[in-house]
């Protein structure tokens, strides 16, 4: 009795978090005319193609990528060095280092969003150029996204045997060459899962991007906007793509973390691999 509850209340649990996805899922596909949420009018891709009609939504999904592409790389390569001097640290200051480190991620967004917007504007103030636009607003995404990829890349760091990179050396590798030999392709995976998850928070953020974004306008804000002014079904066709993109990379993490299990429990066990 005691399992069939708990399955029953882990059922539920789930269908109450992914029901009003399915349900905006199916109406994405709705064909029927007056945009109905509680008539079916027939399978359609008509919203599917009004969507990438739309030269506003375009714009904004051009924004979008563009942003998440460059600070996803940015972040990644500045998370790596950081990941990498933190590791090089004593306890105490590496303790230090990380509480700096996972404050951004704990601290409310909207204090984020609020004080990065504060600080850009201060900015221009003082050193002239451009207002609030596609430069505060990857500067902003490089600002929140570091954390991450820091801690993606860390625990890799310290599965990694220090005496490899020595040993390179000795054996007449220079310290750069060694570095990109042997640590490079032994920490790849968590940089790899820090770039994807990097690039995910990037499409996915709305309330840092709201304050920081000026007139600049990407997926969620635009999506947003829609929604004060009318409820068009495009916005489910447009949530269902920004969904599925999503979901692709969540299991492109999940299926790279799997193999990089597999992998050291052979390299740990290879009697396994005999047998």
């Amino acid at each position: 009795m005691k399992k069939t509850g708990a399955r029953i209340y882990t059922f539920l649990i789930f269908l109450f978090l992914y029901a009003p996805i399915l349900v905006l899922i199916v109406f994405s596909f709705n064909g029927s005319e007056t945009a109905s949420r509680t008539v079916w009018g027939g399978f359609s891709l008509r919203w599917y193609q009004k969507l990438f009609e739309d030269r506003l939504i375009l714009e904004a999904l051009r924004n979008t990528l563009f942003i998440a592409a460059v600070s996803a790389a940015a972040s990644t390569v500045l998370g790596t060095m950081a990941a990498i001097g933190i590791n090089s640290l004593k306890r105490l200051p590496r303790r230090i280092m990380m509480n700096i480190t996972n404050f951004p991620m704990v601290n409310p967004e909207i204090v984020t969003g609020v004080s990065l917007m504060l600080l850009f504007v201060s900015a221009v103030r003082l050193f002239g150029g451009r207002s609030l636009g596609m430069g505060s607003l990857v500067a902003a995404h490089i600002t929140f996204c570091l954390p991450y990829v820091i801690l993606s890349v860390l625990p890799k760091l310290r599965q990694l045997d220090p005496n490899l990179y020595e040993a390179a050396q000795d054996l007449g590798c220079p310290p750069v060459k060694a570095f990109f030999k042997v640590v490079l392709p032994e920490i790849m995976p968590g940089i790899v899962t820090g770039m994807i998850m990097a690039f995910t928070l990037s499409i996915d953020d709305f309330v840092i991007s709201y304050f920081t974004s000026g007139t600049t306008q990407t997926l969620p804000i635009y999506i947003y906007s829609m929604t004060r002014k009318r409820i068009s079904p495009e916005i489910n066709a447009l949530s269902t793509v920004l969904f599925a993109v999503i979901m692709v990379l969540l299991i492109v993490i999940n299926v790279r973390s799997f193999q990089d299990r597999g992998g050291r429990q052979k390299a740990e066990h290879p009697e396994i691999v005999q047998k």
